[in-house]
């Protein structure tokens, strides 16, 4: 297993209570070289960032049990150690409301459900390249 040049991989936490989007997210960033934390909902991202708030970047599904996406954002808007942290939220919901909301509570980034394998790739390059400008 090659690490680009450093021991420690840059984390992405990705949250969405569909397993195959999850595992679909997760494959796409491990092989863009990412360490990835898996929750399977709002309360499990929540908890995954108390345990450790060292992420560069995070994917948020809208609408989730427990902790809705745009909540669990809002949250981190208001906590500094997660205030740096760029977000992308992603819906299969077709209220163009969630998108604003979205945006109104932080995400950088914003993907609809269905998405192809590239749209995503592309998402996650913006987000990842938002991560890498701020810091």
């Amino acid at each position: 297993m090659s690490t680009s040049g450093s021991t420690t991989k840059s984390r992405v936490l990705v949250a969405d209570d569909d397993p195959a989007i999850l595992r679909l997210v997760s494959a796409v960033l491990e092989r863009e070289g990412f360490a990835v934390v898996g929750a399977r909902d709002g309360r499990e991202a929540y908890k995954a960032l108390q345990d450790n708030a060292n992420f560069i970047a995070a994917v948020f599904d809208v609408v989730m049990p427990h902790i809705p996406g745009p909540e669990l954002l809002r949250y981190m808007r208001t906590e500094k150690r997660f205030n740096k942290i760029p977000v992308m939220m992603m819906t299969a919901e077709q209220d163009p409301k969630l998108s604003s909301d979205s945006f109104a509570a932080g995400a950088v980034v914003f993907l609809p459900k269905p998405f192809t394998t590239a749209q995503l790739q592309t998402m996650l390059r913006m987000l990842v390249g938002k991560a890498c400008s701020q810091s």
